[in-house]
């Protein structure tokens, strides 16, 4: 099992990071990809697949961080960005994307613009998109109009869209990832989600520390919580675990094939 999406380097986990990887692996775990969401954290992430190679890493901007980055200084990061994807020390771009809550403080105009550089820079060097989309779904289908998905893949994470607007995402050539939320006795939407999505399209993840599977929702997610998540898909979408988890290693491979070697 691949974790294709778990921040282990936020400071939630600075007091027993070494411990929570320890329960990753002895719950079966094989894998996880730790996206980066702000400059700040670019240079300590690129270090840690060669400490643990089991450990990958995507750059990005996430768009919730853009506040706090001066928008003058947008280009001096994106070029930071594209120099150290071209360390080839990185399997993916992101996590970058839009998010509607935001733009009260980031207006949609600036969010579009720096996700488009996001689109080139997975076209340049050759790496699948990890991206965010939280009320902002019309704005993105909008952008893969005129931006198609890069050949090496964009994912979904954590995808909050309905089973309606999957069909969409699903023509554009999309993944999706889901999290603990499919685990949870009111989920409605997420179910209605997950089901919708081909099976060769659908990846896992915990979005550590957030987003915490049933029974530990409200607490700090971990890796270790994968296997609750697999086993609430398999439910919802009426497979058995051995037949999803195969289905699920086969796309997380295709996307990030570091993990094969």
């Amino acid at each position: 099992m691949i974790d294709s999406h778990c921040h282990l380097d936020m400071p939630r986990f600075d007091a027993d990071r070494s411990d929570v990887l320890d329960r990753a692996w002895a719950a079966g775990v094989t894998g996880l990809v730790v996206p980066g969401v702000a400059p700040a954290t670019w240079s300590a992430l690129l270090e840690w697949p060669a400490r643990d190679r089991r450990v990958q890493v995507g750059l990005g901007i996430h768009p919730q961080f853009l506040p706090e980055l001066d928008e003058r200084d947008d280009e001096r990061h994106l070029a930071e960005l594209d120099t150290l994807l071209g360390k080839g020390l990185a399997i993916a771009v992101g996590e970058c994307g839009l998010d509607g809550p935001t733009k009260e403080k980031v207006p949609m105009e600036r969010q579009l613009r720096v996700l488009k550089a996001h689109f080139a820079l997975a076209r340049k060097h050759r790496l699948p998109l990890l991206m965010h989309c939280l009320r902002a779904h019309p704005e993105l289908l909008k952008l893969l109009e005129s931006e198609p998905v890069p050949d090496a893949g964009l994912l979904m994470h954590s995808y909050s869209g309905s089973a309606d607007l999957t069909k969409k995402y699903v023509r554009s050539g999309c993944h999706f990832s889901f999290a603990g939320p499919v685990s949870f006795e009111e989920a409605r939407r997420p179910i209605e989600a997950l089901r919708s999505v081909p099976l060769d399209r659908l990846l896992v993840e915990t979005d550590a520390p957030d987003q915490a599977p049933h029974p530990h929702r409200g607490q700090r997610s971990e890796p270790a919580y994968l296997p609750l998540i697999v086993e609430a898909m398999a439910r919802a979408r009426g497979e058995t675990k051995g037949a999803l988890d195969a289905a699920l290693q086969a796309n997380t491979l295709r996307l990030f094939p570091v993990f094969a070697g």
